[in-house]
C-alpha cells in the first residue's frame, strides 16, 4: 500500500460502483463525501455506515461521509469522482459545473457513449464543463462492485492526458486490495470500457440460450478483436485493449454473474424483451443505451464490427435470437484478424 493520501474527493453518486470507488478512496485515506440523489441513501451512510440501497450487508469506513447537496459535496475538492448514467451526465453536470473548483481533476467512471453524439464521457464532460483535456482522467479495468466492496484484490487503469494528474489519484486510491496504474491513453480506456459492455451482451445471450463454453470464448475472443479495431482506427494503442481497461475488462464483465450487462443478455436469451429485462435487471445497462452509438462510431470509420452490429439489431427488435445466431455463424470465412 502507498502512503495514505491527504486529498479530497467528492463522488457522484451513490450507486454500486460508485460506492465501491467511494470505499477505496477512504480506505487509501483519502477524505470522501458522497453525493447521493435520495435523502435516506445519505442518511445511511452517515447513521449506520452502509448503502442501504445497494449493499445493506456490508460496512462502509466511518470516515466516509454523504450528502444530498452537490454544492456541499464539491467544496474544495481535489477530485470529482463521476459515477452517473452516461446517458444522463450531460444534463447533470450542466448544473454542477458552476461549483467545480478551478483545479478539481475530473474522474470519469462510466462505460458509456452519449447516444446523441457518439461522444465518449471524458468529451462531454471538456465540453459540458469547459475545462480541458489535461483535468480530466478515466478509472477502468476488471472492477466487480461486489468483489470490490469485500475487498477482493483487482486492479485498473488510470488514464488522463496528464500524467502526472492521473499519478495524483493513483496516490488517491491506493489500497492493499486495489492496484492502480496509469496510463496517458483516456480513448483506449473509455472505448475498451464501453465495448466491453456489448460483448458481454452477446455472452450473456449465449448463455441464456444455454450455448456452452465454446461460444462464450468465440464471443469474447473475437468481441476483443473488433473493439480492438476500432478503438486503435480511433487513435488507441494497442497496448491498452490488451491491457485491464481492454482484455481485462472483458473478460471479467463476460464472465460473472455478477455482471449487469451479461445478466441482462442473458434474459434477453432466455426469450424476455428489452422492456422486461431492463426491469428483471434494475440497474442502469450501460451496453443497451451504447450500442447503437458504438455503431455508428463503427460505421464511421469503417470499422467491422459484427458482434456490435448483430446485438444492436437484437435490441432494437430487427432480428430475431435465431438471426442473431445464424448472422454471427453463416459470415463468409477469412483470415483471422
Amino acid at each position: 500500500m502507498t502512503e495514505h493520501s491527504c486529498a479530497r474527493a467528492a463522488v457522484f453518486s451513490a450507486g454500486s460502483w460508485g460506492t465501491a470507488v467511494a470505499k477505496i478512496l477512504a480506505d487509501a485515506g483519502t477524505a470522501v463525501i458522497m453525493h447521493a440523489r435520495r435523502v435516506e441513501i445519505a442518511d445511511g451512510i452517515n447513521t449506520t455506515h452502509r448503502n442501504l440501497g445497494y449493499f445493506p450487508d456490508m460496512g462502509l469506513p466511518e470516515t466516509l461521509t454523504a450528502t444530498t447537496d452537490p454544492v456541499a459535496a464539491l467544496e474544495d475538492a481535489d477530485f470529482l469522482v463521476l459515477s452517473i448514467p452516461a446517458q444522463s451526465l450531460r444534463a447533470s453536470l450542466a448544473v454542477w459545473a458552476p461549483h467545480i473548483g478551478r483545479d478539481t481533476v475530473i474522474v470519469s467512471l462510466m462505460k458509456g457513449i452519449e447516444r446523441d453524439t457518439n461522444l465518449r464521457a471524458s468529451e462531454v464532460i471538456t465540453e459540458v464543463a469547459g475545462i480541458p483535456a489535461r483535468r480530466v482522467a478515466v478509472l477502468s479495468g476488471p472492477n466487480l462492485a461486489r468483489e470490490v466492496m469485500a475487498e477482493q484484490p483487482t486492479a485498473a487503469t488510470i488514464a488522463c492526458s496528464d500524467e502526472a494528474a492521473a499519478i495524483r489519484f493513483q496516490r488517491a486510491c491506493h489500497t492493499s486490495y486495489f492496484r492502480p496504474y496509469t496510463s496517458t491513453d483516456v480513448a483506449g480506456c473509455e472505448l475498451g470500457g464501453a465495448l466491453k459492455n456489448v460483448i458481454a451482451l452477446a455472452v450473456g445471450i449465449s448463455v441464456g440460450m444455454g450455448l456452452g463454453q465454446n461460444a462464450q470464448a468465440m464471443l469474447i475472443t473475437r468481441g476483443l478483436a473488433e473493439t480492438t479495431r476500432l478503438a486503435t482506427a480511433m487513435g488507441a494503442q494497442p497496448a491498452t485493449l490488451a491491457g485491464l481497461a481492454g482484455l481485462g475488462d472483458l473478460v471479467a464483465t463476460c464472465s460473472s454473474p455478477l455482471s449487469r450487462n451479461r445478466t441482462f443478455g442473458t434474459y434477453l436469451g432466455q426469450g424476455l424483451s428489452v422492456e422486461e429485462a431492463t426491469v428483471a435487471t434494475r440497474q442502469t445497462t450501460e451496453g443497451v443505451k451504447s450500442a447503437q452509438a458504438l455503431l455508428g462510431l463503427a460505421h464511421a470509420h469503417g470499422t467491422d464490427m459484427p458482434i456490435t452490429d448483430v446485438v444492436t439489431a437484437l435490441l432494437n427488435g430487427t432480428v430475431t435470437l435465431e438471426q442473431a445466431t445464424a448472422a454471427l455463424m453463416q459470415r463468409p470465412p477469412k483470415p483471422e484478424r
